[in-house]
């Protein structure tokens, strides 16, 4: 980790790139043609990319490559024949969000820095540290960290921190919005977002309307600029400017004007450092919202981050896109060098190129007596200076020519090209870039065939049935039906309603006959900040006093992952001290995407079951079913829910002027949008953040034949909005509700 952040740039397009490296990028983010979050950008063929890399190098700068989707099992057959000419040709990094993806590169490509994209939704130390144990080497944390959060991360997770500090701002935390998919088929987690969140909406708090049609979910662009200081000074080791959809003038523009300001703090420090007003309106002329906000640095949430009234851009101004072209968007100055050549009959030419401080020397073919018309050194060196799209320009040339001399004009093209070759690979290593040597990309590993061998093989046979309660009337509702396999019980619920779950177990125990308590797992919240440290401790409370009660955990986020490991490693570690108590078991939920069997790799290492995503089809959940349980893995299929569309820091509540954090507990609103859809909003203060559910219910109850073609070990029903009547309803097949959605099932997503 340097000690000067390092400004990245985005990049659509080769244009963009140019202009990002010109107006003073340190590095470029940019996307292929495959499996980048922008599908809709223009994108980078895989010559481009490589031509990329090469200038990238020349100059000193780094290029990171976005893989950040989702891959079907079928794309990830082609993704390391993608990768490995950029491999190859020094790639500096790759941005990931898939867990095979991520898993995938570590073994294939050794020694590729992998970064997590902020669709990982990391918001914390545990989830940081993780991934850093899993080979990451950089986080893009959750955009709705503070910075003493980003801070903390930095200090104490021992990785790299990358944090975006101008741009378009989403409304959902990064990775958790299903809104664009569940609607119409376009995933963001696909790069194919719609952007409904830019669309009109009116609050309802049950009948009574709290605003009109407005736009409450478009946040403000975000500019960091006047915060600089405060940001260098938390030691984030890169500054990330949002843009790849954008123009190259964008991407130049931006950059040149964070670079003014980040090399004004180094030299003067933070007492010395003033924005310009002319700056701040050169940003907002960039291809920007008419309003702009910090971002999430220094508040949780707030209505003056949303843009209610205009969600979309306003227009360019054409004047200043032209200047920032004619000054940026070309290729790089060339770097003025001194040649010399010997070319002496019967022995081998050789060519000098230097500058201070490089100097490469080369050898070509011998030299030959001339029978006819000697060589002047004049086509010499005509030859030899034609240095073509290279980076050079040389600017001496001195010829020294023995004898009568004759060498075919492909001979000096040749010693041109090496000579030309070896010195920009001369000057990349001296500034710290390289090639790899060619990647050995097999199709397994033998460190997979292990993994393999080591899983456990036993699986369940019996279909099972999971439910999932948020409240004590659903709870108390699938208790007495007692069909169940397992309860995930909302952890807030239990640490808050801890002694009345004991009393209904207790009670079910009675009614069951056989002194059987029911099977409780804890469900654990979407989002852990570090906020919620006084939830996690009275949690740990309450397990204690739980005993054998909880049996494991439902876990939705890599934060909740890092927190329930360590406390399965410490009731192991009592276990060994107190007569062998089996430590929770740990199931990951479905945003915690699996979406591909080389994700087994990584979730595997902490649970031997997994939930299938929303966005897979039948057919593809089918196929990753039989590899889960190839592998000795079990497999959870989500039957019934209200499918959670977005997870969001920001909250309608407050935006509407209702803050009602100092009372907690939760609370529920309603969106309506154009067409008429209401989507209940789950108001959660305690936690201070808004789930928005989609409009009508997710059910399989009339899809048989998928259910019964994936053939998972359990289905799950997941209870948000029901009370206990209609929980037991669809428990038992007779469903309450005429309208409802098969979601993915059938249809899938691109």
């Amino acid at each position: 980790m340097g000690e000067q952040v390092e400004l990245l740039a985005p990049a659509g397009s080769y244009e963009a790139f140019l202009g990002a490296v010109n107006a003073g990028a340190d590095a470029v983010y940019l996307g292929g043609q495959q499996f980048g979050a922008r599908a809709y950008a223009d994108n980078f063929t895989t010559e481009e990319i490589v031509r990329a890399l090469h200038t990238a190098h020349f100059y000193g700068k780094k290029i990171y490559l976005t893989v950040n989707t989702l891959l079907k099992e079928r794309e990830m057959a082609s993704l390391a024949e993608y990768l490995r000419p950029f491999y190859e040709a020094g790639l500096d990094g790759v941005i990931v969000q898939d867990f095979g993806v991520f898993c995938h590169i570590r073994e294939q490509f050794p020694g590729l820095p992998l970064h997590v994209s902020t669709q990982m939704t990391v918001t914390g130390v545990r989830g940081a540290s993780l991934l850093k144990e899993q080979g990451a080497c950089r986080v893009v944390p959750a955009r709705e960290l503070s910075l003493r959060e980003v801070r903390k991360i930095r200090e104490e997770a021992g990785v790299e921190v990358e944090c975006f500090i101008h741009g378009a701002m989403c409304y959902s935390y990064s990775g958790q919005c299903l809104f664009s998919s569940i609607l119409g088929g376009r995933s963001g987690n696909r790069g194919r977002c719609a952007q409904p969140c830019r669309l009109p909406y009116e609050i309802f708090d049950g009948k009574r309307r709290l605003s009109g049609s407005s736009y409450p979910l478009s946040l403000k662009d975000m500019c960091t600029l006047a915060y600089l200081p405060s940001l260098l000074e938390a030691g984030i080791d890169s500054f990330k400017i949002e843009g790849r959809m954008k123009r190259p003038e964008y991407a130049a523009g931006v950059t040149a004007v964070y670079r003014k300001y980040i090399d004004l703090y180094y030299r003067k420090g933070a007492a010395g450092y003033r924005v310009e007003p002319e700056d701040m309106d050169r940003l907002r002329r960039l291809y920007i919202r008419s309003e702009i906000q910090t971002g999430y640095y220094e508040r949780h949430n707030g209505k003056e981050m949303v843009t209610l009234e205009k969600p979309g851009y306003e227009g360019c101004d054409e004047a200043l896109l032209s200047e920032i072209r004619g000054k940026y968007i070309r290729e790089p100055e060339k770097m003025r060098v001194r040649m010399q050549a010997q070319v002496k009959a019967g022995e081998p030419m050789r060519l000098w190129l230097e500058t201070e401080p490089l100097s490469v020397e080369v050898t070509g073919e011998t030299v030959q007596p001339a029978k006819n018309a000697p060589l002047s050194g004049e086509e010499v060196r005509k030859r030899l200076c034609k240095t073509g799209d290279s980076f050079l320009l040389v600017e001496d040339c001195e010829i020294i020519m023995e004898g009568a001399c004759f060498v075919p004009v492909r001979a000096l093209n040749e010693l041109r090209r090496s000579a030309v070759e070896a010195f920009e690979a001369a000057v990349a290593k001296s500034r710290g870039m390289g090639v790899r040597q060619r990647a050995d990309v097999s199709p397994e590993n033998e460190s997979d065939a292990k993994n393999k061998e080591n899983r456990p093989s036993q699986s369940i046979r019996n279909r099972a049935v999971d439910v999932t309660v948020g409240t004590r009337d659903q709870l108390r509702a699938v208790l007495k039906w007692g069909g169940c396999r397992r309860i995930y019980v909302d952890s807030i619920l239990f640490s808050e309603s801890y002694e009345d779950i004991v009393r209904l177990a207790e009670e079910s125990a009675q009614r069951s006959g056989a002194g059987a308590k029911p099977v409780f797992y804890l469900a654990m919240p979407y989002i852990l900040r570090e906020r919620d440290g006084a939830y996690l401790r009275r949690l740990e409370e309450r397990l204690e006093q739980a005993g054998t009660l909880v049996r494991g955990f439902l876990v939705r986020s890599l934060e909740g992952l890092g927190w329930v490991r360590k406390v399965c490693r410490e009731r192991k570690v009592s276990g060994e001290q107190n007569g062998g108590r089996a430590a929770y078991e740990i199931v990951p939920d479905a945003g915690l995407y699996c979406f591909n069997a080389e994700s087994f790799k990584f979730l595997g290492e902490f649970s031997a079951e997994i939930t299938l995503p929303y966005e897979l089809n039948a057919g593809e959940a089918a196929h990753l079913a039989r590899a889960a349980k190839e592998r000795g893995m079990r497999i959870s299929l989500i039957a019934y829910s209200r499918i959670p569309m977005m997870i969001t820091a920001n909250c309608l509540q407050k935006t509407a002027g209702l803050c009602r954090v100092e009372t907690g507990g939760k609370g529920q609103l309603f969106l309506k949008d154009r067409l008429g859809r209401t989507f209940p909003v789950e108001i959660n203060c305690d936690r201070c953040y808004n789930i928005i559910y989609n409009c009508v219910p997710y059910s399989l109850h009339g899809a048989g034949k998928e259910r019964e073609r994936i053939g998972a070990d359990a289905l799950r029903y997941d209870f948000t909005t029901e009370d206990g009547t209609q929980c037991v309803k669809i428990l038992e097949g007779d469903f309450p509700f005429t309208d409802y959605t098969t979601g993915h099932c059938k249809r899938g997503v691109e």
